[in-house]
């Protein structure tokens, strides 16, 4: 019986440590962004893109052809920067092109951008302003191998 009861005292102190951690849970959530912001997020994503995947001349992407503003700016970034886009399926024989994901989500007032591509992911969150957005974080760069 003593045994019993302290094994019922030790589980009720190690219950005790247990507990959900509130702050981290998240608040993110799709967001639709629009003109100018959309256009500078897309435009400085896709710069870093470029730093990333290697020269535009030689390098296809492939990507949903979304018909959001952010999707179609950052088409339009990613041409403006010399690469050739894909996304009806439709890619020469010869060539592999590099599968781009991309996702955009508000948390708290900002705007959190993500490129994955199978080799390296980036993200950054921006503050949407009048004229477009400004940078809130550094880049951040995930490679895999």
């Amino acid at each position: 019986m003593r045994k019993l009861l302290m094994l019922i005292a030790a589980a009720a102190l190690l219950s005790g440590c247990q507990t959900t951690d509130d702050a981290l849970t998240t608040s993110s959530s799709p967001v639709a962004v629009t003109g100018p912001t959309a256009t500078a997020i897309a435009g400085d994503m896709a710069n870093r893109l470029a730093e990333q995947i290697g020269p535009a001349g030689t390098t296809t992407i492939k990507m949903d052809k979304g018909t959001s503003e952010f999707a179609i700016a950052l088409e339009a970034a990613l041409k403006g920067w010399g690469y050739s886009v894909v996304g009806d399926g439709k890619v020469a024989k010869d060539a592999k092109p590099v599968e781009l994901a991309y996702a955009i989500d508000g948390f708290d007032g900002q705007v959190l951008a993500r490129l994955s591509t199978p080799s390296i992911a980036l993200g950054r969150a921006y503050t949407p302003t009048t004229a477009g957005a400004t940078p809130a974080s550094p880049l951040s760069i995930m490679q895999r191998n």
